[in-house]
């Protein structure tokens, strides 16, 4: 089963202003933090911002992943940062797994929130940009004013450490990532130009003539289908050529990191695991009923970690790329929570 469900396209009635590559809403900043170069996209509203919205993108995709998201944080008069993270895009990509730990990479992006702003920031993830931001909000919860993740539970830090093997035995969904920590994937990838882009149509949900998908969460990318696999429904033509030119910088190896780092991360994590953290800032979690790597059971017993109160909802008919697949819900529940938490009147200031 694909992080994809090809039975559940984009509905008519999902139609929202999305970016476009080279989009005159966005101004393209870098930033030299923790001795790499970042990209991030940066949009500002026409009058002043009543607020600032870090948007963290996961695995395998870029800051455009938000394209749906920024026009319509844009419209309720916030700034909206959207970084390529470590590995992916116009940003670095070192090649060792140990800059990809969560408290080195939490700490690259503080540094660039400063350099942005000197207001605590709403913070939104999906997929790896989930348990991203669901560990900047642990590190630093003074910096942050309400946080939201798509997909992604919040996953506590364990005071026992266990490897990615002894994960995927506690949660079989996870079995893809042995493959992808292995290096397997990025090196049936690499072997020809023309099979990235099959991986990225494929992972959103492009498949062979007969229907075959070319990633599965059982085992990872399946090499037999990659060279057939079709156009992504989730994906125009330019966006897709656009997602293979920032791809092509890098290739799969840094992206791939995120995934060889779990020891790492235990380490970093032995001090909070042993605090019984609990948020203080209030946050929303939105699932996706046919999301196969991270279904909604995941979810359950959350509260519990939530001081500052958690608003959990389930998308219906809806897989793991909720923000394109269903635009206008999304959109919908992140306005509608940040709405509400930072007390907006009708003029949206």
């Amino acid at each position: 089963m694909n992080f994809f469900d090809p039975d559940t396209l984009i509905p008519k009635d999902q139609v929202v202003d999305s970016l476009t590559p080279n989009d005159s809403r966005v101004e393209h900043k870098f930033a030299e933090v923790g001795g790499f170069k970042y990209h991030y996209m940066l949009a500002k509203p026409a009058g002043e911002p009543t607020a600032t919205v870090f948007l963290i993108h996961g695995w395998p995709d870029i800051g455009m992943g938000w394209r749906n998201q920024v026009p319509y944080l844009l419209s309720l008069n916030l700034q909206v940062v959207v970084p390529d993270m470590l590995g992916y895009g116009q940003t670095d990509a070192p090649d060792s797994h140990t800059e990809y730990t969560m408290k080195k990479m939490t700490a690259h992006i503080v540094e660039i929130i400063k350099q942005v702003t000197d207001q605590p920031i709403i913070l939104g993830g999906h997929d790896w940009g989930a348990l991203f931001v669901w560990r900047l909000a642990q590190y630093y919860p003074s910096l942050i004013r309400c946080v939201f993740s798509v997909c992604v539970p919040y996953l506590p830090p364990s005071s026992v450490k266990f490897a990615l093997p002894d994960l995927v035995e506690k949660l079989p969904n996870f079995r893809y990532q042995l493959q992808l920590a292995s290096g397997e994937a990025e090196q049936i990838v690499a072997k020809s130009p023309e099979r990235l882009r099959g991986f990225l149509n494929g992972l959103y949900g492009g498949t062979t003539p007969e229907g075959k998908q070319v990633f599965v969460v059982s085992s990872g990318v399946v090499e037999e289908h990659i060279d057939s696999i079709g156009q992504s429904p989730l994906f125009s033509k330019e966006m897709i050529d656009f997602y293979v030119q920032e791809f092509s910088r890098h290739g799969l190896h840094g992206p791939c990191n995120w995934y060889r780092t779990r020891d790492l991360n235990g380490d970093d994590e032995e001090l909070i695991a042993k605090d019984n953290f609990k948020f203080p800032m209030p946050a929303m979690l939105l699932m996706a009923d046919k999301d196969a790597a991270l279904p909604p059971w995941m979810a359950t017993g959350q509260e519990q970690h939530f001081a500052g109160g958690l608003k959990l909802e389930t998308l219906t008919d809806c897989s793991h790329w909720a923000m394109i697949q269903k635009p206008v819900e999304v959109n919908k529940h992140i306005g509608d929570f940040i709405k509400k938490e930072i007390r907006y009147d009708e003029k949206g200031r």
